[in-house]
Formats: structure tokens, C-alpha cells, sequence
């Protein structure tokens, strides 16, 4: 398993690499393939969102299940990144610069989520996990305005929401190690969740497309309405949504609430 992990790290640093000194080309005669599963190892297995395991921050096993969740999502969005930019053609060049960079960030955050769940005796793929974000990915593939609406702008923006209350409970606990490294996610992952915002309105602008009612669209849509707040206000307004919109995701989720 360790092989296949650092054989993902490494093709990710080896070909933005490639991409960063002018050796790889945009263009191909082939269509993008189906990816229904990227590579990944054997472990973690994968189960319903459901069945994941509860994540206390007051017991180590917490603790490390936690960190364990986290580096999940950081693994799932090295995929997400690479799909966008071997999925979706015919995009201004530095679509695919922003994308390759994500990847690049998002492999740096899972070694260092890796690295701490090896000081705390543990390692990826010891707990199991759900495949959200994967799922997500294949909807969308047939349309990047859709995919920039709903995986960087719904799923990954919902960790703007939760992180910041992460890093407060755990440095009450102490755990300054992991705060350090939360910090990094967060920062960047406000420019990941930028980089979505920024392509969805270049999209909707090529196809004359109002931003906000196709985003209140999409969500409706892809969501069933169902959507958790509550949201951390000033990282999704760095992040690219509009008072527009955050007024949209609150509403609809108090509405999620009053219909539990």
C-alpha cells in the first residue's frame, strides 16, 4: 500500500514538474477516458458515509480518527484535481496551472496529515472511509462548469466551515502539532476553493450565464436542497462567494433543519 501511495506522490510532483519547464502539451486526439475509481490502495476500506466512525476529540482514538478523516479527503482531492485537468479540454492554459498547483498543495497537506497520524502510531488506510468526494467527481465529469460548481464551491468549501472550529477545540486540547498543520490546509484551501469560484463564473460568463442563479441551480439540484451550515462567512467571501450566495446557503439551510 505504502508503494502505491508514493508512486501517486511522486508521478503528481514528476509531472508538475513537466508542466512548470514547457514538457507537456495540451493538446490530444483521444477523448478523456471514464474514471469511475481512481488508483488507490486497498485500504482504507470504503463504506457509507454513515458508517464512518464517530470522530471525539477527547480520546486519542478520536483524535487520530479525526486526523484520519482529514487525510482522506486531503488523498480524494489529489484525484480531484488531476481529473479536472485531464477531463476538461479546450480551457485557457492556466486552467490547467491552477489545477496542477492544487494538486501539488493537496499532496503536501496529506504527507503532513500522514506524518502526524505516524507520530500518533497510526497510518492511512487503518480506519475506514466513505468515497463523498470521488462520487461527486464522476456526476459532474461530463461538465466542468457543474464540477466547479459542486466540488470545489460545495464539498471542499465545506471545509472553510468546519476547519476553523477544528483548530480551536484541538488547541484547547493542546495539540499544537495538529493546529500547525490545519493551519496550512485552511489557508490554502481557501485559494483551492478561489480557484473553483474563479473558473465557475469564467464558465458561466462563456455561456452567458448568471453566477448565482446557476449556482442556486446546481445545488438544488445535485443536493436535494439538503445543505449543512453553518458557514464561516469571511473564508467563503476570500473563497469567491458572493453575499448573494451566502445568503442562499444559509437559507437553504435552515430550511434542511426545519425539515428534519
Amino acid at each position: 500500500m505504502a508503494y502505491e501511495i508514493e508512486e501517486k506522490l511522486l508521478l503528481t510532483r514528476q509531472t508538475a514538474q513537466a508542466w512548470q519547464a514547457g514538457a507537456l502539451l495540451l493538446r490530444s486526439s483521444n477523448n478523456p477516458e471514464p474514471i469511475t475509481q481512481p488508483g488507490r490502495p486497498v485500504r482504507p476500506e470504503l463504506v457509507m458515509p454513515g458508517e464512518v466512525p464517530k470522530r471525539r476529540f477527547n480520546t486519542r482514538a478520536g483524535l487520530v480518527a479525526l486526523i484520519h478523516a482529514v487525510t482522506h479527503i486531503e488523498f480524494n482531492a489529489i484525484n480531484l484535481a488531476w481529473d479536472a485537468v485531464y477531463r476538461f479540454r479546450d480551457l485557457p492554459q492556466q486552467f490547467y496551472s491552477d489545477w496542477i498547483q492544487v494538486a501539488v498543495e493537496e499532496a503536501y497537506h496529506f504527507q503532513l496529515l500522514r506524518g502526524r497520524l505516524d507520530e500518533l502510531g497510526s497510518d492511512y488506510g487503518d480506519f475506514p472511509a466513505h468515497n463523498g468526494l470521488w462520487d461527486m467527481a464522476v456526476r459532474t465529469a461530463f461538465d466542468p462548469l457543474v464540477r466547479m460548481a459542486l466540488v470545489p464551491r460545495v464539498l471542499e468549501a465545506r471545509g472553510l466551515d468546519v476547519t476553523p472550529g477544528m483548530i480551536k477545540r484541538l488547541r484547547q486540547a493542546g495539540d499544537d502539532q495538529t493546529v500547525g498543520i490545519l493551519e496550512i490546509i485552511l489557508r490554502d484551501e481557501i485559494g483551492h476553493v478561489a480557484i473553483g469560484s474563479r473558473w465557475f463564473k469564467y464558465l458561466c460568463c462563456q455561456r452567458d450565464l448568471d453566477p448565482e442563479r446557476t449556482f442556486s441551480e446546481l445545488i438544488t439540484q445535485y443536493s436535494s436542497g439538503q445543505i449543512a451550515g453553518p458557514f464561516h462567512r469571511e473564508a467563503r467571501q476570500q473563497a469567491g462567494f458572493s453575499p448573494a450566495e451566502l445568503q442562499l446557503l444559509e437559507s437553504m439551510s435552515a430550511q434542511s433543519f426545519h425539515t428534519k
